[in-house]
């Protein structure tokens, strides 16, 4: 049942003078477009009337089939705070509909939504997401271009004055505060320049909704401070990358179903199961939570990201880790997400590769209780450890391989998001990189 109705968003626009209404939606690399609207429109918004030309949109349909619907969710109503001066500007997430009133397949939020009925279908009545993006904060020029410039020098949980962020990121929490954020934590990470901030966990859909919600508000609170907030897995050398782990739990009838308090670990069938799909499928499901080129310059043994396929209950290095929390709390983390990931693709492949492994019963290797970093190749190899793709070509080929993974995304959204990625593979692959220059130019 929804959270808001069509009169209480009337209502509430009137009384906090709104004027503007933003369709907000992603595209297939997750993206966020939007289509303004003034609040004379709203009605006809509400309606689901709004359309827009679907070809212009990376990954959406072609020319000859571009009259879209836009279908505000009327839950997702929020209004920024940062835009009073001549009255407000509120925005709803859409999804995407076409012109004959069928859900657009191209649509990653309507293609979240087919996979969680799926589980729905297995008797699974929710799936809960935790995240914890990062992002650095790089100094603007003269022109309010970024650079590379960092305005500080902190590390893991450092204080003022070394952790210089400090009140842009202050500023952030009490903006998404105010959008009705329930904010966890705030600190700075282990790189300097590099931030996380941690909001409570809410169901897949709503979660991922937050995620690019958050990823606006941070940007745009960091330029008001004079600063560029990126994204970018890896955007410096020598120091840690951006990662966005996202932790798991399913449940039915408002039961964890990770928990078992008699079995060992407290972890029930079906959270061995879940494990069991997510370490089959984590090397095909790597070109979607880790997108693009970069992804792979994070996904490096030394900087605190899992590049190898394991999981455990006592340490960080694997890809997949079991928090200590047990109860309603038990959850998985996948720590090889990056913050470049569509979250709804994201979820959608994760969701799947664990609902595979509880639809086949599957069991999980044994967990990896050692500091897989401190291991060489030939002991990975004995303890059945396997390595993530190397290269966004590498994980294009595993993911395609991959029917399960494939599935997760449909037709459309797959050929369309392979194509994109093979050219920006491509680009990467012929472009001559200053380091090749540093080395070779005097060599030969």
């Amino acid at each position: 049942m929804s959270k808001y109705s069509k009169d209480d968003i009337k209502r509430m626009c009137d009384e906090q003078n709104v004027k503007f209404i933003r369709l907000q939606f992603t595209d297939i690399l997750g993206i966020i477009k939007n289509v303004e609207i003034p609040i004379s429109q709203l009605e006809k918004a509400l309606d689901n009337k709004m359309m827009f030309d679907g070809s212009s949109i990376e990954g959406f349909v072609r020319i000859e089939e571009s009259d879209m619907y836009l279908y505000p969710d009327l839950d997702t109503f929020v209004v920024f705070p940062w835009t009073a001066e001549k009255g407000k500007v509120a925005r709803f997430i859409c999804d995407i509909y076409n012109s004959d009133g069928t859900p657009f397949a191209g649509d990653p939020r309507n293609n979240l939504k087919r996979v969680l009925k799926e589980m729905e279908e297995l008797g699974f009545t929710e799936f809960n997401l935790g995240p914890e993006p990062e992002f650095f904060l790089f100094k603007l020029d003269e022109k309010g271009e970024p650079t590379l410039e960092l305005n500080d020098a902190g590390g893991y949980f450092d204080l003022a004055p070394t952790d210089l962020g400090e009140n842009c990121r202050r500023d952030i929490v009490l903006e998404l505060e105010e959008m009705g954020f329930d904010i966890e934590a705030s600190h700075h990470e282990v790189a300097p320049g590099q931030h996380e901030i941690d909001f409570k966990y809410a169901d897949a859909l709503t979660a991922c909704d937050n995620i690019l919600t958050f990823k606006l508000v941070v940007k745009t609170i960091a330029r008001k401070h004079g600063l560029h907030a990126t994204f970018m897995p890896k955007p410096l050398f020598g120091v840690a990358g951006s990662g966005m782990h996202m932790n798991l739990s399913l449940f039915k009838n408002g039961q964890n179903a990770f928990y078992d308090p008699t079995a060992n670990m407290e972890l029930s069938d079906t959270a061995l199961q879940f494990i069991a799909g997510v370490v089959k499928h984590a090397t095909s499901f790597t070109a979607i939570t880790n997108p693009t080129v970069n992804s792979y310059k994070r996904l490096v043994p030394g900087y605190e990201a899992p590049c190898y396929v394991a999981w455990s209950t006592s340490n960080r290095s694997p890809l997949v880790r079991i928090p200590a929390s047990r109860g309603l709390s038990t959850r998985i983390e996948v720590r090889s997400v990056d913050p470049a990931a569509n979250p709804y693709l994201a979820m959608a492949v994760l969701l799947r590769a664990g609902l595979d492994g509880v639809k086949n019963k599957m069991t999980p290797p044994a967990p990896v209780d050692r500091n897989i970093y401190a291991m060489d190749r030939e002991e990975r190899l004995a303890e059945g450890i396997t390595d993530l793709p190397s290269s966004l070509a590498a994980a294009i080929g595993e993911f395609i391989s991959d029917e399960v993974m494939v599935s997760a995304l449909g037709e459309h959204i797959v050929e369309h998001f392979i194509e994109a990625k093979e050219i920006e593979w491509d680009m990467f692959r012929t472009t001559v990189h200053q380091w090749e220059r540093d080395q070779y130019m005097h060599m030969y």
